[in-house]
């Protein structure tokens, strides 16, 4: 009688034990996967940056956008927008 009720009890801990760690595994799976998606995220936007940093210094270099001030406060202010991106993207 006590050795059924111990088998019982054991029966009922591994379907338990069971189940649980399946769960957790499922749940785990499904973070990696949100995981992988940010990090290609993060990976596209760093290029972006990259990209954008090299124009912008291309187009720094002819200095045509500082002479009107209009323009030039504009293209002042993107500069800025970048400068903060890049230390962004180099913190990552």
């Amino acid at each position: 009688m006590i050795l059924e009720v111990i088998i019982v009890i054991c029966g009922l801990l591994v379907v338990i034990l069971g189940y649980t760690t399946f769960n957790l595994l499922r749940k785990n799976e499904k973070a990696e996967d949100i995981l992988i998606s940010q990090q290609e995220f993060i990976n596209n936007i760093t290029t972006q940056i990259e990209k954008s940093e090299k124009r912008l210094n291309q187009i720094d270099e002819k200095g045509t956008f500082k002479s009107d001030d209009e323009i030039g406060w504009f293209f002042n202010e993107i500069k800025v927008i970048q400068n903060k991106l890049s230390q962004f993207k180099d913190n990552l």
